[in-house]
């Protein structure tokens, strides 16, 4: 029963192998007489071949000696393929998709040196609305290949001879309109030469030959060329950034994937790299891409490459020379190339050489830099103007040495992140020229993501100047620490739009020039809490002729000197909450001249108070003491007048001040008291006790003081060159006290002196000896042991002079009541009147004398003409008797 069973399953299994072999032949010789024919009448190709091998069980197929061409090569809704293949293997071919369902599906498709132009379908859909499907190969194998592959539009997209390569799960899509790649892969092989391959009408790219080894790709003079001038690409994308050009002597990475529009490579390397790139400022439109495709390339290495971005106008924005750059997860795709950078990344080294940026009006050079995200350090840095602009700052400077370590430094969103651990200037030099007239319109600060910090900046063994308006600020052996810096959305409302810490800085042979000074100190040395200047000197850059020509009105020329300046305190004069509060300053051995022409037109404005002066100031200011030590102050004041100026000299000047303040600083005190002692005309010891509250809107004040022991001839050198008077005699002891507002003082005034008199001065400086004699009869030439004070009162403020103006005034109205009486008035205007009585006297007789000169004169001439007369005369008689002799002797 067993054996029947088994003969009959033999049978069957016999009978069925016997069919297979029957219709694996019969499938053969029929394919082999009709399958041109049947894909000539059922696809758009038609193909030849010399031998054709199908296993119908496994789906192989072998065929060699192939040709193929489309049927209608003008449609450009199908896949059009044209060329030869020497040899065809295709493994688990979907017989039935193939013939069921039009599909073509392989395992495995190998070509040996095939010929191929291959152009896209353009996309369509059929009536379904299902797009139609595109021949899927799992794996291919190409081996001496030459391929081609066109858009519908016979547009080249890749060509590539001597290819040799293997792919798996290659998919090619129909989307070639649609900016995609047109094909996508996993893992592959490749070697080929000639590469070319142009996505779109703007780039194309090329290559020598390319090649894998060990999953390594390496390529040989690899090129993107822009297909259109930079002109043109201007015209036909307006909105559109930027336009590259690259090339390579190699270029190679691994771990290729192409996907759709995104390109991804492992490893990237370009070794003498040329980068050019055209950029203009046109901002992107969001709905618009400026760049294609999704790049992402991971550990990119730029070795010895050379840069150049250019601007629209053809000048260069950057260069760079063997620059090697190292660059971790770069990414460019259409969101970065609408920045400032058009790609963006995870981390970079770049080291590099002969660096150049060019701005609109400046030029940066840098010989040599090394940069990382944690530190930059850049040799010889200049920057230099290209051309000036007067409502713009210009940068002339180098710097041998620029160091930056830093803590993070990114851009997000096209925002610049910053945080500084500290920037570090070695030997800046140069010149920097600050706008003359600086727009006012005020930065926004737009690409800054807040906070924006450095914690320290130093500059070291530096020589730099700043000019502003022409007034040349010097700064030479700088040394400067800033801490603390740090930009945000507060600070960038302010003037200063940022806010320190602390700082120091020392520089020596300080040198600041204005209009009519010259400032310099040997040292200049400040922090947050003290200042030192040493050899301090304030120097006119005009001769008084000069000065007094060059001012409008009247106005103080000043001549000093400090041997030693100091303070200690608090202080922030950068932030908007402004502040100075100082403990001590201490001014020692100042030498101070101060000279006052009357011959400029006077100046009218009015003149503030002290306590007024200081209220003005607009933020908190106190100073709790102020010093000044053995100093020298000289008041010299001339007028059309007077020949030469005369002098007042305060010798061994000390004085103290205390609470000196705006009024502004709460809890301080507001009443400013002064003490002043010294030597007047380098004789007499003088002391002054002045205060005044800057809380007082009415501005009171007090001020009392003597003046001992003065001879009066002392004060001669002020007094004889315009007003042409000499003093003679001792005044022992002047005191006076006066209490004040802004519209007057009052107060009282006492003398005390022996033998005082005066000498009127004749214009050739000898003693008038009527008209002193005269004056003295009016002055009190002595004053007694023990004179009583006289009062002043009603000296009005005349509010376009100076508070000493009014304080002079006081001490004038004194003197006039001490020295000719309590009716001074009366008696100074008899005084006047005498004198003018004598000199019109003078005058009177010096014209009746001129008179009788003149009648002399008239009389002297009458008598020479009469004497001149007789000569004549005689003269005559003496030729007539003459001429008579003659005659009678000749008779």
């Amino acid at each position: 029963m067993k054996k029947k069973r088994f003969r009959i399953f033999s049978i069957i299994l016999g009978i069925l192998l016997l069919l297979f072999l029957i219709v694996n032949f019969g499938l053969n010789f029929w394919l082999k007489s009709n399958l041109p024919r049947y894909i000539k009448n059922n696809s758009e190709y038609i193909i030849t071949y010399k031998t054709l091998d199908i296993d119908a069980g496994t789906g192989n197929i072998l065929s060699t000696g192939i040709t193929i061409n489309s049927q209608n090569p003008d449609r450009n809704d199908k896949l059009g393929l044209q060329g030869t293949i020497d040899s065809l293997s295709i493994s688990r071919l979907g017989i039935y998709d193939l013939i069921f369902k039009k599909n073509f599906t392989t395992d495995k498709l190998t070509l040996k040196s095939p010929n191929l132009n291959i152009i896209l379908a353009k996309p369509s859909e059929d009536k379904t609305g299902e797009k139609k499907k595109l021949p899927n190969f799992e794996n291919i194998t190409i081996t001496n290949g030459n391929i081609q592959i066109f858009k519908s539009t016979n547009e080249k997209i890749l060509a590539v001879k001597e290819l040799d390569f293997m792919v798996q799960d290659l998919r090619i899509t129909e989307k070639s309109e649609e900016n995609n790649l047109p094909v996508a892969f996993e893992k592959y092989h490749l070697k080929g030469k000639e590469f070319f391959y142009q996505p779109d009408n703007i780039y194309s790219f090329a290559a020598a030959s390319i090649a894998t080894e060990d999953g390594q790709m390496k390529v040989k003079d690899f090129a993107m060329i822009p297909l259109l001038s930079y002109q043109n690409f201007l015209k036909y994308y307006p909105k559109k950034r930027n336009l590259f050009e690259v090339k390579a002597t190699e270029m190679s990475f691994k771990d290729i994937l192409i996907k759709k529009n995104k390109l991804s490579l492992t490893n990237v390397k370009f070794d003498s790299p040329e980068i050019k790139m055209f950029t203009t400022d046109v901002k992107s439109e969001q709905k618009k891409k400026s760049f294609t495709y999704d790049v992402n390339l991971e550990n990119v290495l730029l070795n010895n490459a050379k840069i150049n971005i250019l601007k629209s106008n053809g000048t260069t924005l950057f260069g760079a020379d063997n620059l090697t750059m190292n660059i971790t997860r770069l990414v460019m795709n259409d969101e970065t190339a609408k920045g400032n950078i058009p790609f963006q990344y995870e981390n970079f080294d770049i080291k590099g050489k002969n660096i150049n940026y060019g701005s609109a009006t400046q030029n940066v050079k840098v010989a040599s830099l090394k940069i990382n995200p944690k530190s930059a350090d850049l040799l010889n840095v200049s920057v230099k103007p290209t051309s000036f602009h007067p409502d713009k700052t210009s940068l002339d400077l180098m710097a041998q040495r620029l160091q930056l370590k830093i803590n993070t430094w990114e851009f997000l969103e096209n925002k610049l992140k910053l945080d500084v651990e500290t920037v570090l200037v070695n030997q800046l030099n140069g010149k920097i020229k600050t706008a003359n007239n600086p727009k006012k319109k005020k930065p926004t600060f737009e690409g800054i993501q807040f906070p924006l910090k450095i914690k320290n900046v130093i500059v070291k063994n530096s020589n730099l100047e700043i000019d502003s308006k022409n007034q040349p600020l010097v700064f030479k052996d700088l040394n400067a620490n800033i801490q603390q810096i740090e930009m945000n959305e507060q600070t960038i409302k302010d003037g200063i739009p940022f806010k320190t810490g602390n700082y120091s800085l020392t520089t020596r042979n300080f040198i600041y020039k204005t209009k009519f000074y010259n400032l310099s100190a040997s040292l200049l040395k400040l922090n947050k809490n003290t200042i030192q200047i040493s050899n301090f000197t304030m120097k006119p850059t005009v001769s008084r002729a000069q000065y007094i020509k060059m001012i409008p009105t009247e106005k103080d020329l000043y001549d000093l000197k400090i041997n030693q300046v100091n303070a200690n305190g608090k202080w922030d004069l950068a932030s908007a909450t402004k502040f100075l509060d100082v403990e001590n300053i201490t001014v020692s051995n100042m030498d101070a001249n101060i000279f006052r022409s009357k011959i400029p037109n006077d100046d009218l404005t009015t003149k503030p108070m002290y306590s007024q002066l200081l209220r003005s100031i607009k933020f908190p200011v106190f100073v709790k003491n102020l010093e000044v030590k053995n100093s020298l102050l000289v008041y010299e004041e001339d007028t059309k007048k007077s020949e030469g100026p005369g002098k007042l000299t305060f010798n061994n000047f000390n004085m103290n001040v205390k609470n000196l303040n705006s009024g502004k600083m709460k809890g301080k005190p507001t009443l400013v008291p002064i003490a002043i002692t010294c030597k007047f005309m380098n004789a007499s010891p003088m002391n002054v006790k002045w205060s005044f509250d800057t809380a007082n809107r009415n501005e009171a004040f007090a001020i009392s003081g003597n003046i001992s022991d003065l001879p009066a001839s002392r004060i001669n050198p002020f007094i004889e060159p315009y007003l042409k008077i000499q003093a003679t005699g001792l005044i022992s002891d002047l005191i006076f006290n006066f209490k004040g507002t802004q519209h007057g003082i009052n107060g009282t005034l006492k003398m005390v002196h022996q033998n005082l008199k005066i000498a009127i001065l004749k214009q050739t400086g000898e003693k008038d000896k009527i008209l002193s004699a005269v004056a003295n009869i009016f002055v009190k030439t002595d004053s007694g042991i023990y004179p009583e004070s006289v009062v002043v009162e009603n000296v009005e403020r005349d509010k376009t002079k100076s508070f000493f103006n009014m304080f002079w005034r006081g001490i004038e109205q004194g003197l006039k009541k001490t020295l000719i009486g309590k009716n001074a008035p009366k008696t100074e205007q008899s005084i006047k009147n005498t004198v003018g009585n004598t000199k019109s006297a003078l005058e009177q007789n010096k014209i009746e004398l001129q008179e009788t000169k003149t009648e002399v004169k008239e009389k002297v001439e009458t008598v020479k003409e009469k004497i001149q007369e007789k000569k004549e005369v005689v003269k005559e008689k003496g030729f007539f008797k003459n001429l008579f002799k003659k005659k009678s002797d000749s008779q």
